[in-house]
């Protein structure tokens, strides 16, 4: 049985919304045609993916199912019509994704030596977007930051970087010369959300707001919400007069990977991931400003 992608997009959006009238008001069709094409799609699987009565809609157990599979079905689907039209078009263009606090430069300079006629766009992405962006073919190929949904991903550790508890400058820990995990038992933190997880969840016992990027992170803290943690890059790419960051060297490294969908077909891309591996001892420097600067004009020079 082949599973229909029209069909998909219908279910999902049913799902979505648990009203039939609305979901047909999004798609532009009638909910007469809507309620038969959920239907076929139900007989299709041999199982129904929604409970109907006086109540309203609701997802049946394999309806539940359904919708987590769907979204990477359909963004796998996007993703090759994007890279088939590139491809008619004889498209010269890379869209290069990264983290906060990743300099991206090194790696660029030096695949640009090679490929002086590809654009290379990069796009700030944060840990919500990064298997998604990936997926869909927004981004060719991207500087990530684990945890990630390495599900239809290629995934390659890159470096590691040092961790910073981010604290209010009015913290009695603040200004000191590094922490432990343990002076910080009991802090209340701030959890960076992600794709992954679900809003009802709480991945510590003392995890309470629920943020988005660094620039949320450190509006948070300075506000005496919580405590966060950082790789030490923020210290160089990101101030606020309200915030103290603090070295704590018995917390894990942060880990960088590049990724790209294990389905992306293109030299150009994978002449980028070499590149970006080459680059990788420069890249690791953006804890240093200085360093890294100096290094990424070296390793131009070097091509």
């Amino acid at each position: 049985m082949d599973l229909d992608l029209r069909k998909l997009r219908y279910f999902v959006t049913v799902a979505d919304k648990l009203h039939f009238g609305r979901a047909a008001d999004e798609l532009h069709i009638a909910q007469p045609v809507l309620s038969r094409q959920i239907r076929a799609l139900e007989q299709d699987l041999g199982t129904p993916l929604f409970t109907r009565d006086s109540h309203g809609v609701a997802l049946t157990d394999a309806g539940r199912q359904l919708q987590a599979d769907a979204g990477p079905l359909l963004a796998s689907a996007q993703a090759a019509r994007h890279r088939v039209t590139a491809a008619a078009h004889g498209s010269r263009r890379l869209v290069v994704g990264f983290r906060a606090g990743i300099a991206v430069t090194p790696a660029v300079q030096r695949f640009a030596t090679r490929h002086p006629d590809v654009l290379v766009d990069v796009q700030r992405i944060e840990s919500d977007d990064q298997a998604p962006m990936l997926l869909d073919g927004r981004i060719d190929i991207a500087y990530v930051r684990l945890p990630i949904d390495e599900a239809g991903l290629r995934v390659a550790p890159l470096y590691t970087e040092p961790r910073v508890v981010v604290l209010p400058t009015g913290h009695r820990l603040a200004g000191k010369e590094e922490v432990t995990e343990a002076d910080l038992a009991g802090e209340p933190l701030l959890w960076q959300a992600d794709a992954s997880t679900q809003p009802t969840s709480r991945p510590h016992p003392n995890a309470g707001y629920v943020v988005r990027g660094v620039e949320e992170t450190l509006e948070h803290v300075a506000a005496g919400r919580g405590i966060s943690f950082l790789a030490r890059s923020a210290t160089v790419f990101y101030s606020h007069p309200d915030i103290s960051y603090v070295p704590i060297p018995d917390l894990a490294p942060e880990q960088v990977c590049l990724a790209m969908a294990a389905s992306r077909i293109s030299p150009v891309v994978d002449d980028f991931f070499t590149a970006a591996q080459e680059a990788a001892e420069i890249t690791a420097e953006c804890g240093n400003y200085e360093m890294w600067q100096r290094g990424g004009e070296s390793a131009a020079k070097q091509g």
